[in-house]
């Protein structure tokens, strides 16, 4: 096991160094006041008399009950939901010349990073497992101050413009009139609104196929979202788009299990992230930037400061500048994940903004929502937040202020304090906005360039598999038959048909509704008053080809490796030991990881006479938790099993949610009591990922079952729509 919640230089350990002033622990320790006053009696209140009211002198627990009831801080408004790790950024020698950002320039040296992933629409207590966005966002503590990348795991948006995102918000949320549902999409406010604003489109693909479902935060991309700018020492400027690329590759889960997912572990992506840090599983990416020289700002057929476009990697390939890992769990949730505060203004020298509208919105609005949510200005003071590089500067005070800045002068220019705190030449490290030209009148409109609202759209579905595009249309017939509204699932249509008539046709045949022959005129509502008409979506361009890097099953980032995979080992006293101990052996070599379930919850005995320590008991875990199945030979042990009312579930969903599952010897005969063995022959076993072994000694059977679980899903069992 690699050594848990380290980091490993003396560079990577400065934020973690910092934090070091901030950290209490109790251990051994008297029990004292917030003043650091001993305490005697933490117990009792203090009363006029054992049976008498409550003095008001009794600061003690005046104090202990208002920090009680002042503990919740507003949550918010969007990506409350999420969990976050610390780390280290690594860069290699690839940046260099496009930008000057200290932290991309040395390959031997690690920036400190804290990295927080999230769901968009739910409440804090909602589930991990939402049909949603995930958020993406990384702080780097730079030697030149934080830079902080605040992406999704999809690299597009709903809108174009931030005038529109309280409306998209309003929208997604719960409806007020009843504050439901509950971190859902699928409600008639959200598609009343979609339905208008056909720039949604490109998003909406995305945001109904299987990347709204990850199996994992460690097992999907992020993005940058926005068209940046690398500046480097010459002061060239250079268009760059941020990804996140995972070492795991991409993996979701089925809509099936994601709900059965909810009900089970609703912490499941958090827990996951965290048993895999604490286990030395350590999660990894790689930072990749699509580079455009200025030169080519318009020679694409979308515009590269459109934030619901993509610039296809076929168009412009993905160059890896660097590797994050994330190593060390935090202390204290509240403290750090739920404290930490983000937000895409915060830059370094040679990272730049572009004039993407709906960035420029964010570099508002992010200062704006953490003045609310933090309380103070001061924000930037709490430690999770707090730079390892030095503050110095002239602002003063506000509440809950914890600098103790010395000295008389707080302005500048100043004679009295030697006119410090000095500027800094940029030479100096000293930060100077990109020197862009700007010519224009001031207006309230929207570029011609952005009216093209659906080829993406339609890239992005037809690069799909065939699996994944059934997902996209049964995600879509999903969330359009919880909608009451019958028009606005008319109108619906009429988009989708805009980007596939056949996928537009698959919907509407569950809806029991017709395609319309024409979407609805106008299409696009998201004008102003004076503006019908204007802004209708443009003829779609056809792209020469499909893009493999936008499918999940096709994305060359998948290997067949089982690092961190979850396998249930199914055993009630009998199990044969060496059957679970070969397994068990060869699975944990190849990094994935062995959970015994048993039919209590302490032990079972082996046919051997050993006991067997269980990690969950039959009743208590479903097979929505785990990646694949074994069951292990003893005919004790199967013949139990099959008594138990839960297997045949168990066994049944793994084979409907196309995991692998395998046995040995005795462990076949419960194969044979569930029903989708029946349709299958012997020859088809291997072919829809049952690996079986019916031998005393196979070398091979353990080292076919990790094959099978490096294929990941065997998605010819998912029976074909009816359309």
């Amino acid at each position: 096991m690699k050594d848990k919640n380290t980091n490993g230089s003396k560079t990577e350990n400065a934020k973690q160094d910092a934090l070091a002033y901030n950290k209490s622990d109790g251990t051994d320790k008297f029990m004292t006041t917030d003043q650091g006053l001993k305490i005697n009696d933490d117990n009792n209140s203090l009363k006029a008399g054992d049976r008498g009211p409550s003095l008001l002198e009794d600061f003690i627990l005046r104090e202990k009950i208002t920090h009680f009831d002042h503990e919740r801080i507003p949550e918010r408004i969007v990506h409350a939901r999420g969990s976050a790790a610390h780390g280290y950024f690594q860069p290699n020698a690839a940046a260099a010349k496009y930008s000057k950002a200290g932290f991309l320039q040395d390959p031997n040296s690690t920036t400190p990073v804290f990295v927080r992933f999230s769901t968009v629409a739910g409440f804090r207590g909602s589930t991990d497992m939402a049909r949603d966005v995930r958020g993406f966002a990384v702080k780097f503590y730079t030697q030149e101050g934080n830079f902080d990348l605040v992406g999704n795991n999809i690299p597009i948006f709903f809108i174009q413009d931030p005038a529109k995102f309280p409306d998209l918000v309003h929208a997604v949320k719960p409806e007020p009139h009843h504050e439901m549902p509950q971190a859902a999409s699928a409600h008639d406010t959200f598609w009343d609104f979609i339905s208008l604003m056909p720039e949604s489109m490109h998003m909406i693909m995305w945001a109904m196929s299987d990347r709204a479902i990850p199996r994992s935060y460690r097992m999907m991309e992020g993005f940058g979202v926005h068209t940046f700018r690398f500046i480097n020492e010459n002061n060239e400027s250079n268009f760059v788009k941020f990804h996140w690329k995972p070492k795991l590759g991409t993996h979701a889960v089925v809509w099936d299990e994601a709900v059965k997912i909810s009900g089970n572990d609703p912490d499941f992506h958090r827990r996951d992230l965290w048993e895999a840090i604490d286990g030395g599983s350590f999660p990894e990416w790689e930072l990749g930037v699509q580079i455009i020289p200025e030169a080519d700002e318009h020679k694409f057929d979308f515009d590269l400061l459109d934030p619901t476009k993509i610039v296809p990697e076929e168009l412009v390939p993905v160059t890896i500048i660097g590797k994050m890992v994330l190593n060390r769990n935090p202390d204290n949730f509240f403290a750090e994940t739920e404290q930490v505060a983000f937000h895409p203004g915060h830059v370094v020298p040679g990272i730049d903004f572009t004039n993407d509208p709906l960035l420029q919105g964010r570099l508002f609005s992010y200062t704006d929502t953490q003045l609310s949510r933090l309380g103070s200005p001061n924000f930037h003071e709490i430690p999770i937040n707090r730079p390892i590089a030095p503050m110095h500067n002239n602002q003063r005070d506000g509440h809950m202020r914890q600098e103790i800045n010395v000295g008389r002068v707080s302005y500048h220019p100043n004679s009295l304090g030697g006119g410090c705190p000095y500027q800094a030449k940029i030479a100096e490290g000293g930060f100077a906005s990109f020197n862009e030209r700007i010519d224009a009148k001031k207006v309230r409109e929207r570029s011609d360039s952005f009216a093209d609202h659906f080829s993406q759209a339609k890239l992005f579905y037809e690069s799909q598999t065939k699996v994944e595009q059934d997902h996209i249309i049964n995600a879509l017939r999903f969330e359009l038959s919880k909608v009451e509204v019958p028009a606005i699932r008319e109108r619906m249509l009429g988009l989708l048909s805009q980007v596939d008539k056949t996928l537009a046709q698959s919907v509407a045949f569950v809806l029991g509704i017709p395609v319309p022959k024409s979407p609805e005129k106008p299409m696009n509502h998201g004008v102003g008053a004076d503006d019908e008409g204007k802004q209708e979506p443009k003829p779609l361009v056809k792209y020469a080809q499909t893009s493999d890097a936008l499918s999940m099953i096709k994305n060359k980032l998948n290997t067949d490796t089982i690092e961190s995979r979850m396998v249930a080992f199914l055993c009630a006293d009998g199990v044969e030991g060496a059957s679970v101990n070969n397994m068990k052996s060869a699975l944990e070599k190849a990094g994935a990881t062995v959970k015994i379930i048993g039919t209590n919850s302490t032990a079972v005995k082996t046919a051997e006479g050993k006991e067997l320590k269980v990690d969950h008991n039959l009743l208590t875990v479903s097979s929505v938790l785990f990646d694949a199945i074994f069951i292990p030979a003893g005919q004790q042990s199967v013949n139990e099993l099959k008594e138990e009312d839960k297997i045949s579930e168990f066994l049944n969903d793994t084979y409907k949610h196309c995991k692998v599952i395998g046995a040995e010897r005795d462990g076949i005969d419960l194969l044979n009591e569930v029903d989708f063995i029946s349709t299958l022959s012997e020859m088809k076993l291997i072919e829809h990922g049952i690996i079986i072994n019916d031998e005393e000694h196979n070398d091979n059977f353990a080292n076919d079952f990790i094959a099978a679980m490096g294929q990941h899903r065997f998605w010819i069992r998912e029976k074909p729509l009816k359309n």
